[in-house]
């Protein structure tokens, strides 16, 4: 799987530049997950950030896996998993710099990415993703949502029968979001923060209102 890793390193390369930092993280029982860090200078909002407010050009640290797609994501309840079909991704987040020390993240994000691994989880659009701890320390967040891929980084298409890598980006929610969205739907929430105007990268964000 070195030459797919390789062909998910240079894709997220082409999208967001060279990376300026990166950790790599094995967990027991789990091949390793590495995490890239890369800055934006500009920051500019991308459809994956959702709405952005304050200064829009204020720089944007952005963390991607590397590792998780080097197996397909395959139904815990399936007797055999099929070592060639099945979805395959990588995950994206996206917060502004320079206000808090963001880099702790780098673990909680390869729990996430090993999840499929430890737990047979298939990670897709609309889930929930909940490490037990904050994001980083002070973080507002100990989950995120994942939201719909194809806005920063495109999809790379694989030779059949393996299917594209998606990049997914994670949208972090504070714990009364997260309990909003179990009952009213990932969609309903993404509305409140679009109505609201909410800046999903800012990583000492309130919660949005979920009343009214």
């Amino acid at each position: 799987m070195t030459d797919l890793l390789e062909l998910v390193e240079a894709r997220l390369c082409s999208a967001l530049g060279e990376p300026d930092a990166r950790a790599a993280i094995t967990f027991l029982g789990t091949d390793r997950i590495t995490v890239l860090r890369f800055v934006d200078p500009v920051g500019g909002p991308t459809p994956d950030d959702g709405p952005a407010t304050g200064d829009t050009r204020a720089p944007v640290v952005r963390y991607a896996t590397l590792g998780m797609s080097a197996a397909p994501m395959s139904d815990p309840t399936a007797a055999l998993a099929d070592p060639e079909r099945g979805p395959r991704a990588e995950l994206l987040l996206s917060v502004r710099a320079g206000i808090v020390d963001t880099d702790k993240v780098l673990r909680p994000l390869a729990v996430l990415a090993a999840s499929p691994q430890v737990e047979g989880v298939v990670v897709a659009p609309g889930a929930s993703l909940d490490v037990g701890e904050p994001l980083w320390p002070g973080a507002p967040f100990s989950s995120v949502l994942v939201a719909e891929p194809g806005g920063l980084v495109e999809d790379l298409e694989l030779d059949a029968p393996r299917e594209p890598v998606r990049f997914l980006p994670l949208l972090p929610m504070t714990p009364t979001e997260a309990a909003w969205k179990r009952v009213h739907g990932a969609q309903a929430l993404r509305e409140r923060w679009l109505e609201h105007g909410t800046d999903l990268r800012d990583p000492l964000r309130r919660a949005v209102p979920l009343t009214g």
